[in-house]
């Protein structure tokens, strides 16, 4: 369980960077954009794109923080 936290954790984080470096430089890494499909296809995150991205990464920051209070087996 935790390998899986922290492999889910640390991509998690680098979706979320590059979907903010995608979105700061007008689509420029378009193979970076796998973020893109949340953030186009939901209605409320129009406009908040880079937020959400933020949120993305921070997500997999705490995921990879959790992972190591999970003891191991």
């Amino acid at each position: 369980m935790r390998r899986f936290l922290e492999i889910a954790g640390f991509l998690l984080t680098v979706l979320g960077v590059c979907g903010v470096v995608r979105e700061l430089t007008d689509g420029w890494f378009e193979l970076m954009g796998l973020t893109r499909f949340l953030t186009e296809n939901v209605a409320f995150l129009e406009g908040r794109e880079v937020f959400a991205n933020i949120v993305i990464a921070v997500l997999g920051l705490v995921l990879m923080i959790v992972s190591d209070r999970v003891p191991k087996t």
